[in-house]
Parts: structure tokens; C-alpha cells; sequence
């Protein structure tokens, strides 16, 4: 925003409940709303330090407020996990251009919100780096031309190792991303690899994709974002040095490419580029992914409710590393399956699956003492 100020002007912002860093960037945007959806802040906040020209909202009705008002072009919706799926749900009946950071949103209900943006004519666009680099190597043909995408990932900090070295990690070595900078739940997906996996069924709605034509290769050094390949055989890649900057940027100002901060690649400085097939047997979660692409329904609310909660424990010490992928195998093997689900059985399914990683955490751990 404040490197493209005569083209983008922030209406309003929002967080869950650190409003000291809200109310700092509401300083520098003076937006006209800013929203807190943390209950417990509402007591906590001092609103003395928040400008006069900008509304303080709270919860749900905030957000609605926020992302439905005429004045509102584009939603960014970011927020981690299930909670950004109502405030995506708004923007859309509103008919706004969504600009999609939040992954979960089209894995729980990926159908439901492809179908209501088409009809009432609004936009999905991908921020998330490697399905922006599809959507813009998408540009070079039409969509029957597409044979395949390939996701790119980075392997995270556990690329190479084996399932008996990964048995005893800690926190704090899962959280040591080689290559980006990202908050504690996103990391640990990094780690496990499950983030691919939810990219794979991200990709399976946004592109309308099999996931038999969606495939997943490890590229260490993040320069290559994600490859399509069309039926000619012809491969196009998106390249740049990670920086989200990028692909944020170009869903805010799509159709158009302007300049912006994003780091450019130094062609003098460039080296080898290195692949691999990801180790299916000791990062099992991208197998989850792919079945959930398949099956659909209700299949990718229970996985993200799952992982969730699983990372959430193995973050307070709770569960270990390898079991955050165990957990959510056994709950996605025995959850009642529907084939077309509503919200409200999406809502169902993803409270019953962290209540049933809560009750496999209880179980393993009265099993191991």
C-alpha cells in the first residue's frame, strides 16, 4: 500500500488480538475501519491510541461491515486457518474482488466458494506464491491448454531427513525455515509439508483441476514459484526471489503489472537450480492432500480442522512432530463423509475433528505412560 499510494488506499484492517500492531499500522494508513476479533481484547485495547478518523469494530459484524461496504473494491483475506472462511463467504455474495492469502478458505469449502463467486460475479485471485506463479503462467494459453501445474516447495527445514531423525525434533528446530519468514502455524505446515497439501486441494478448486494433472516437486532455493505445463509440452515458470511482496502486489493491481518494492533477481549472481521428488514415506501429509483433491466433501474441512488443532498441540508440547500427520490420518480415515456438504456441515466436521485430536492426543498419551 504505501509503496503504490496514488493507486491503493486501505478502507480497513483487521487482527485477531494483537491491536497494538493493528493500531501502529492504522497510524501509518489511517484506514477508516479497523477490526479486533478477539473477544478478550475488548477490555484490553486503549482506544486512546487509535486516530479519531478511524472506527473501532469488533468480531464477526466488523468484518462483515468492512469487507461488504460499497466502497470496498478488494478483500485481501488472510487470516490463518477456518476463520477467514466467513469474511471470504461475504466479500463474495457482495460480488468483491477476493484476493485469496488464505488457503484453508478453499480447502474447507473450495466448491461452495467457487460456486458463489461465479454467480454473483466476483473474483478469486490467488496470493499465495505458487499458485500466483500457476495463475500468471496460465497467461501464456488458454485453460483446455494446460496439461499439468507443479507446485514448487521448498522441503523446509527437514528436507533430506529420515522419519527416525524427525522423531524427536523440537519446536524450535521446526521453526527454522531456510527460506522464508512466516508465523509459527504456516511454518510448521512448511515442515511437515502439509502445506503442500492443502495447496494441492487450494489448487484442485481454483484451477478446476484434477489431482491427477497437479504434481509436487521440491526446489530448495524458492526461485522458481511453480511450473505449467501445457499440451504441447511446453513448460512456463514464474521466477523471482521469494518475496511476497510480489504476488500480493499483483493480485492488488491485476490485470495490470506495475513497479513496485519486490526484489529482482540478479542474473550475475545466479547459480545451480536443484530438484527432487518430495520423500512421500516420511512426509506423509502430501498423500493427505491428494486423497482430500479426490474425495472431496467434507474431507478438507475435517483435514484442516485436524492439522490445526495437531500443530496447536505439538506447538505447546503436547504431541510430537511425526504425530501431527498421524492425527490427521486417523481423524480423515474415520470421519462420516459427505459427499456434498453445506456450511453447516462443514462447521460440524471441523469441530468434531479437533475434538477427535484432542481425544487421540489424550489416548496416546495415557498409552505412553
Amino acid at each position: 500500500m504505501e509503496s503504490l499510494p496514488e493507486r491503493l488506499k486501505p478502507l480497513g484492517l483487521s487482527a485477531h488480538g494483537r491491536w497494538e500492531t493493528l493500531f501502529e499500522q492504522a497510524e501509518r494508513c489511517r484506514p477508516r475501519w479497523v477490526t479486533l476479533t478477539d473477544p478478550d481484547c475488548i477490555s484490553k485495547v486503549d482506544r486512546g491510541r487509535l486516530s479519531r478518523s478511524t472506527q473501532l469494530l469488533f468480531g464477526p459484524d466488523g468484518v462483515f461491515r468492512m469487507v461488504t461496504d460499497p466502497d470496498v473494491d478488494v478483500v485481501v483475506t488472510a487470516m490463518v486457518g477456518s476463520a477467514g472462511l466467513a469474511g471470504t463467504l461475504a466479500a463474495l455474495e457482495a460480488g468483491k474482488t477476493v484476493a485469496v492469502a488464505n488457503k484453508e478458505t478453499l480447502v474447507m469449502a473450495g466448491p461452495l466458494v467457487m460456486d458463489l463467486a461465479a454467480r454473483r460475479g466476483a473474483s478469486v485471485l490467488p496470493i499465495d506464491s505458487e499458485h500466483s506463479a500457476i495463475f500468471q503462467a496460465m497467461a501464456s494459453g488458454r485453460a483446455g491448454e494446460v496439461e499439468r501445474v507443479v507446485l514448487t516447495a521448498s522441503g523446509g527445514p527437514f528436507r533430506g531427513k529420515t522419519a527416525a531423525e524427525l522423531a524427536n525434533v523440537t519446536v524450535e528446530e521446526a521453526l527454522r525455515h531456510p527460506t522464508w519468514r512466516m508465523g509459527p502455524k504456516i511454518t510448521i505446515d512448511s515442515a511437515t509439508l502439509m502445506n503442500k497439501a492443502l495447496e494441492i486441494i487450494e489448487a484442485r478448486w481454483l484451477f478446476g483441476l484434477p489431482p491427477e494433472r497437479i504434481e509436487v516437486i521440491i526446489h530448495p532455493e524458492s526461485m522458481i514459484h511453480s511450473f505449467v505445463e501445457f499440451t504441447d509440452g511446453s513448460v512456463v515458470a514464474q521466477l523471482s526471489p521469494p518475496d511476497m511482496r510480489l504476488p500480493i502486489q499483483y493480485a492488488l493491481t491485476y490485470p495490470e503489472r506495475v513497479s513496485g518494492p519486490a526484489r529482482r533477481l540478479n542474473w550475475k549472481e545466479l547459480g545451480a537450480w536443484h530438484f527432487e521428488q518430495p520423500d512421500l514415506g516420511t512426509f506423509p501429509a502430501v498423500q493427505l492432500g491428494y486423497e482430500v483433491a479426490r474425495r472431496g466433501g467434507t474431507c478438507g474441512a475435517v483435514l484442516n480442522a485436524a492439522n490445526e488443532e495437531a500443530v496447536s498441540r505439538f506447538l505447546n508440547g503436547q504431541i510430537r512432530f511425526l504425530d501431527i500427520s498421524r492425527a490427521c490420518q486417523e481423524v480423515l480415515a474415520h470421519h462420516d463423509y459427505i459427499a456434498q456438504p453445506t456450511l453447516a456441515n462443514l462447521a460440524a466436521a471441523d469441530r468434531w475433528a479437533r475434538q477427535e485430536v484432542i481425544r487421540w492426543t489424550t489416548t496416546r498419551q495415557t498409552q505412553t505412560r
